[in-house]
């Protein structure tokens, strides 16, 4: 029995990891954007839109899915990209993204600002954002 219930909760676990990200910005947002760029963005390695308009990003704080943003997408754990930010603030060259708590806090901040872009669960994805990518 015991081996059973562990088993279980394994496998419950395993599908926590296995989220899906979705990259979101507003539905006016028209620029399509590639997994290299959204990697520069999240860096602040690019501060744009292809249309030239600056890009406004969000993150998430401590959540699971900003987890497996980070890894999948950045390439770097969450500890890291706090370390690179830290550095790249107490330097003067950038400015982290703005962090929220939630998956709708993000979806809520991206529908009203033209500008930005934000990661969520897939499953959470609502009619008030677009989805440009997933991961």
């Amino acid at each position: 029995m015991k081996k059973l219930i562990l088993a279980s909760a394994l496998s419950l676990c395993s599908f926590g990891a296995l989220a899906q990200v979705a990259v979101i910005v507003n539905p006016s947002n028209a620029n399509a954007l590639d997994a290299e760029t959204i990697k520069k963005i999240y860096l602040g390695k690019a501060k744009s839109f292809d249309n030239g308009n600056k890009v406004n990003p969000a993150t998430q704080n401590g959540t699971a899915i900003a987890d497996e943003f980070n890894s999948k997408v950045v390439g770097k754990s969450s500890s890291q990209l706090n370390a690179y930010w830290s550095k790249l603030v107490f330097t003067g060259k950038g400015t982290p993204p703005e962090k929220f708590d939630s998956d709708q806090a993000v979806i809520d901040f991206v529908a009203a600002n033209g500008d930005s872009i934000g990661y969520i669960d897939s499953s959470k994805a609502t009619d008030k954002v677009k989805v440009i990518a997933t991961f």
